[in-house]
């Protein structure tokens, strides 16, 4: 008879160090992505600076959320990629992708 037996529970100090260690490739993705995505960020712009809040005060609320919006894809892309092809590679593709708007910004550059 095929017996299965229930793993222990996880303890808590494990768990949070497997969470650790995304955090690079999270990191990485976000800031990767923070330009692409700021960039779709003008509806909020625009609401903000129609609304009660004043400057400063809408400068704060679109800085914090184009973050959060950055560090959310973040965590999705390299969950995803991190599943499909491993967390090495997700971290990996996400420096390449970093390193490839800088890139591009210098070659654009140089052909003006």
């Amino acid at each position: 008879m095929l017996r299965l037996d229930a793993a222990p529970p996880m303890p808590l100090s494990d768990a949070l160090a497997d969470w650790r260690s995304l955090l690079p490739g999270i990191a990485i993705w976000a800031l990767a992505l923070y330009v692409p995505l700021s960039l779709q960020l003008g509806r909020l712009e625009e609401g903000l600076a129609s609304g009660p809040l004043a400057a400063g005060g809408s400068e704060v609320v679109l800085v914090l959320g184009s973050l959060i919006l950055a560090l959310v894809a973040g965590l999705a892309v390299d969950l995803l990629l991190g599943w499909t092809l491993g967390p090495g590679w997700a971290s990996s593709l996400g420096v390449l992708a970093a390193l490839w708007g800088p890139f591009l910004a210098l070659a654009s550059r140089k052909e003006s």
